[in-house]
């Protein structure tokens, strides 16, 4: 564990540092989210290193040495830093069979790409309140749960189900297989207070910026939207998923 230099702990306390460590972490088959590596160091032991997470399907992403430094926290870190995950992911089946428990429709949320963990934190924290039976997001390009999602979701982590995926398209289809409608926050889409959400429903929430990726949207069946109307476009994605969620879920006990 890292601590600052007054001994507190910094926001992300699941970072080892170092290469001997963080092959070490490898090997003992602990779930790693991210392991990240000094743009340019492929000598030696990295190589090694990065050999083995690609091997055991480990995201490893380059980056700068001030990036490094950071989740260091002024700690020798060899070019090289992997974040571990605070919680324990459950599978697709298990967020299913947790609706089933209840007798409830299911009610899903899908994270396409959402980067910021403040975000992450804050829908998986909406989803819990709304009574969503599961959260999911991608294994790339996607925020890791890190302690700042957790602090984020105000410890909703704790109490939903969140799964972690490969490829989020095939998982859309095989929700559809089962009878689940996938509906898509979109500024284009129908106003979300029409829609009929009594059905399986599965809200997917896009990136900050770009939105839902193309592959994606084409999995879903259809595309919700919020009137605004006011001066501003759009709403924060973590904003939007609450206020869509709550009218899915309240329309799904209806």
């Amino acid at each position: 564990m890292i601590r600052d230099k007054r001994g507190n702990q910094p926001e992300n306390t699941d970072v080892t540092i170092g290469r001997n460590p963080v092959m070490e972490l490898i090997k003992s088959g602990k779930d790693i989210e991210k392991i990240y590596v000094q743009r340019g160091e492929r000598e030696g032991s990295i190589t090694k290193i990065v050999a083995m997470a690609r091997n055991k399907g480990i995201t490893v992403e380059e980056t700068d040495k001030k990036k490094l430094d950071y989740l260091a926290n002024g700690i020798p870190h060899q070019g090289i830093a992997a974040l571990s995950c605070p919680i324990e992911y459950s599978t697709i089946e298990e967020i299913l069979q947790l609706a089933e428990s209840k007798n409830e429709k299911p009610l899903i949320v899908v994270c396409d790409e959402v980067e910021d963990p403040h975000n992450l934190g804050a829908i998986i924290r909406s989803a819990d309140g709304a009574g969503a039976h599961g959260v999911i997001i991608g294994k790339r390009r996607s925020a890791p749960i890190t302690q700042t999602v957790v602090k984020s979701s105000a410890g909703a982590t704790s109490y939903i189900k969140i799964a972690k995926v490969v490829n989020i398209p095939t998982v859309l289809d095989e929700l559809k297989e089962k009878g689940l409608w996938i509906y898509a926050a979109d500024m284009d889409g129908t106003e979300y207070g029409k829609v009929n959400f009594n059905c399986g429903c599965v809200l997917v929430v896009g990136n900050e910026g770009v939105g839902i990726s193309r592959l994606v949207r084409e999995k879903c069946d259809e595309l919700v939207s919020i009137p605004m109307r006011g001066g501003v476009e759009s709403l924060n994605v973590s904003v939007a998923t609450g206020i869509i969620l709550y009218d899915m879920s309240n329309k799904q006990r209806n």
